[in-house]
């Protein structure tokens, strides 16, 4: 794991880094310029292992990928099932396998699922021209996807059912926090007992997981089709089929596979993309550039497909600069199950942020620039320090990766070619500087949808 400095560390200062937490800056100006891009800190008894930067994050994740493919268990979620998110070891390879193998059944990584995007942006380029918040519009479309996929059906805009899944994830993500799992795991015994927001962010679990088993209870009672439509009907077969195999698939580790799906698969793609608008509200000029771009290259009719991406290297450029500037999950908390003993159970931290932000890597860190994913002549470059979704070959990369750079990219391209995004009228300044919590959330704000 390279040299490691073990930063003795009192409660006042322990304090103080579970606030640094909060902002990947000070974090890593704070410590990383004293301590170097590897250091140790110790949370309570628990080491922690802070990779900062690139070359860092690089080697700690690639060099041995099996020694830090684990996962955190914290108090805070210990005695549940694991889904997929939690799990570790065998559990967690046979989960994600499956996991994977079943998603590309159902069209992951094929036109099938791409049609259910192109379906969605569609509908969702219907937003009126009045100012409106674009958050439920683009969860619920994004969702929307994933839900055909695991549910085998899509929500209404009216349905009041989704209207509570999306009040729970939305207080979901905004009570989590970095902090509120590290008093956990000082002071678990106290902690559960006092009341707070992580009681608010249980029983906001607790409305997803109502919802998983009411539609196993649902695909159970209509009974097994003779070919599989959706995800819960391949785990429900597998069930089925592998009784008495550990580790075990059964219903209520189910529901959180389920759960993972959901939140995974709404969460983060609705919030890069609400970043995204925000950034072309504040860059009119790169909006401009896009669309013109759009309007060379596809017809006004045309169904936009993720290949086209290659005929639009300014556009796949200013997709994955959102991705890389709004960084929305700005770091990663893994554990480790090294056979070297002295690292089994560690806490390694790969500071994703530190990573997209890395000047040495990218021209110009700290501004939203699409030149940073451009050659010269205005080709489309991949990056190797572009790790949104993590790295390595056995690290926890995002398991519907595909399916989210898929939706990133229709999505946007849909949304540029249908509407000019303004500030309503009288509204001269917007809120850029991101809110924590489970992911790095916009302010609220409010756009014009003008039709182009």
């Amino acid at each position: 794991m390279g040299m490691i400095f073990s930063a003795q560390m009192s409660s006042q200062d322990l304090y103080s880094v579970l606030h640094l937490f909060f902002s990947w800056y000070l974090f890593h100006l704070q410590l990383a310029k004293t301590h170097g891009n590897i250091f140790t800190l110790w949370f309570g008894w628990i080491p922690v292992i802070v990779l900062n930067g690139f070359q860092a994050v690089k080697d700690g994740m690639t060099t041995h990928p099996e020694d830090v493919s684990g996962r955190l268990l914290s108090p805070f979620f210990r005695g549940t099932p694991s889904g997929i998110i939690l799990a570790s070891g065998r559990s967690w390879k046979q989960q994600r396998r499956f996991g994977i193998m079943t998603l590309r059944n159902l069209g992951m990584g094929k036109k099938g699922l791409e049609h259910r995007v192109q379906e969605e942006a569609s509908h969702l380029v219907e937003i009126r021209v009045e100012p409106v918040d674009p958050s439920f519009p683009l969860f619920h479309s994004i969702s929307n996807v994933i839900c055909a996929v695991v549910f085998g059906y899509h929500f209404s805009d009216e349905d009041k059912t989704f209207h509570e899944l999306i009040h729970a994830t939305e207080n979901l993500f905004s009570t989590w926090c970095v902090s509120l799992l590290q008093m956990y795991e000082i002071l678990p015994w106290l902690v559960s007992r006092l009341p707070g927001p992580h009681k608010k962010a249980l029983a906001c679990y607790d409305v997803l997981s109502s919802f998983a088993r009411k539609e196993i209870r649902r695909h159970i009672e209509r009974g097994m089709p003779a070919e599989p439509q959706d995800f819960i009907d391949f785990y429900l077969a597998e069930i089925e089929k592998v009784k008495g195999v550990k580790p075990k698939y059964d219903e209520e580790n189910l529901v959180y596979v389920i759960n993972d799906l959901f939140l995974g698969g709404s969460e983060t793609s609705s919030t890069t993309l609400y970043w995204g608008l925000l950034y072309m509200v504040v860059n009119p000029h790169i909006q401009e550039k896009v669309q013109k771009e759009l309007d060379a290259v596809l017809g006004p009719s045309q169904l936009i497909c993720y290949e086209d991406r290659r005929k639009l290297p300014y556009t796949n450029a200013v997709v994955h600069e959102i991705q890389r500037f709004s960084n929305i999950v700005f770091a990663r908390v893994v554990g480790t199950e090294s056979t070297v003993s002295s690292l089994q159970g560690t806490i390694v931290i790969p500071n994703i942020a530190s990573v997209l932000y890395d000047p040495e890597q990218w021209e110009t860190p700290r501004q939203f620039n699409p030149g940073h994913f451009l050659d010269k002549e205005g080709n489309f470059i991949p990056r190797e320090a572009f790790l949104p979704f993590s790295a390595g070959k056995c690290h926890r990369v995002c398991l519907g990766e595909h399916l989210a750079r898929t939706e990133l990219f229709i999505f946007f391209a849909n949304l540029l070619r249908a509407f000019t995004f303004r500030l309503p009228e009288g509204v001269t300044e917007i809120n850029t500087e991101p809110i924590f919590g489970g992911t790095l959330q916009p302010h609220p704000y409010r756009v014009c949808a003008i039709p182009r």
